[in-house]
């Protein structure tokens, strides 16, 4: 049963309609163009005649309310009810999302990646450099905290052993793929070896002094979340469900989890702040501005920066 304020309400429809703009005499030829159950849509629409210039009328015949127009204004209301009406059922559409940009050659820096890891470990294994080479490299708290920036970036390249070594290596090159295809692969190792150098140093400078830790795990996580977040950024604009929205970041936390945490001995600390600069990284990436910078800057010169910090790393590591 209707309540008391929707009969007073109906009421004053009628009222309104019996004073309507619509000359008396062309009252009996007013024609009904629209009927609603809700009050809102004869409302929305008597707007829209009202701006260009079509008198209206809203009324109420005991089931729906009704929008109505004289006779003489009949066709140019309904065509422009028509147009509203088209119009907004198009700015309602989903829109369609934009083919992400894939670069080619990902395959040539997960090459470098496998050849810089076993290279290092045969060169150390073998004594090449020097027989405390492995010591030199090894992230250590202590030595990071007075002063030996580049272990950061040496110890991701050396491991204790092998299935040690050959576990970072297949998890490296499928995430490091991945990457290189959204990013280009100088791009994406640059930040990947960036952002995981970045995470060893704060671990090792924060931590305790007897903190010590080797494996190219962290830049794994890091290439995962720089995934995750530029994944998650560039599509964060498009008109989708919020579940969907988050999907990336959520997956990378949810494989951040399943490999991050297996294992005896896993470092979840390197490997959480691996992740996290990674996605930093790669929401910062995904920006528009940065971008496109980074699409100015060719992948064999962002490369080379690569392997120019790690050589350099490996320098100082073996020089002092």
């Amino acid at each position: 049963m209707a309540g008391p304020g929707v009969v007073m309400d109906r009421r004053r429809l009628v009222a309104d309609d019996a004073e309507s703009g619509l000359d008396p005499g062309e009252r009996g030829e007013a024609v009904a163009i629209y009927r609603s159950g809700r009050q809102a849509g004869c409302n929305e629409r008597a707007f829209v005649l009202g701006a260009v210039g079509i008198s209206s009328t809203i009324g109420f015949d005991g089931s729906e309310f009704l929008l109505r127009v004289a006779v003489a204004d009949e066709a140019a209301a309904r065509a422009q009810l028509q147009a509203y009406d088209a119009e907004t059922r198009a700015a309602r559409m989903p829109v369609a999302p934009v083919p992400a940009r894939l670069f080619p050659g990902a395959w040539i820096g997960c090459v470098l990646y496998v050849a810089v890891l076993y290279g290092v470990a045969l060169g150390v294994s073998k004594g090449w450099w020097r027989p405390d080479a492995f010591e030199r490299g090894a992230l250590d708290g202590a030595r990071v905290q007075g002063g030996q920036w580049w272990r950061a970036w040496t110890a991701l390249t050396l491991h204790w052993d092998g299935p040690h070594l050959v576990a970072n290596l297949g998890a490296g090159v499928w995430f490091g793929y991945l990457a290189a295809r959204q990013l280009g692969a100088g791009t994406a190792w640059f930040l990947t070896v960036t952002g995981a150098a970045a995470a060893n140093f704060f671990d090792a400078h924060f931590g305790p002094a007897s903190y010590r830790s080797v494996g190219a795990s962290t830049a794994v996580f890091t290439a995962l979340g720089l995934i995750a977040a530029h994944s998650w950024r560039t599509r964060f604009h498009l008109p989708q469900r919020r579940a969907l929205r988050w999907a990336p970041l959520i997956a990378g936390l949810v494989l951040l989890g399943w490999f991050g945490s297996s294992g005896e001995g896993t470092d979840l600390v390197a490997h959480a702040l691996g992740f996290t600069a990674g996605c930093l990284l790669g929401a910062l990436a995904a920006l528009r501005v940065v971008d496109v910078l980074l699409r100015r800057v060719p992948q064999w010169l962002t490369g080379f920066a690569t392997l120019g910090s790690l050589a350099i790393a490996w320098a100082c590591a073996l020089v002092n």
